[in-house]
């Protein structure tokens, strides 16, 4: 065993494994995997709610080559 993980869910891990994944790799895959499915799929935390001025990408790319420009 490797570690306080039960026989039973240490096998499941075993068979879950890909090809020259580690065991813990595979142990936080599936993790990730259940955690996301058990969840639903979420909008990231840095994805904007869309609320804002209508010319906000305007004034982005304009930010963006200002940057550009001054180096």
């Amino acid at each position: 065993m490797h570690g306080a993980l039960p026989e039973a869910i240490e096998a499941i891990a075993r068979d879950a494994a890909t090809e020259g994944e580690s065991f813990s790799a595979t142990v936080s895959r599936l993790i990730e995997e259940g955690a996301r499915a058990t969840r639903g799929r979420r909008r990231p935390s840095y994805v904007g709610a869309g609320e804002g001025p209508a010319d906000l990408g305007l004034r982005a790319e304009r930010y963006l080559r200002e940057l550009v420009e001054a180096r």
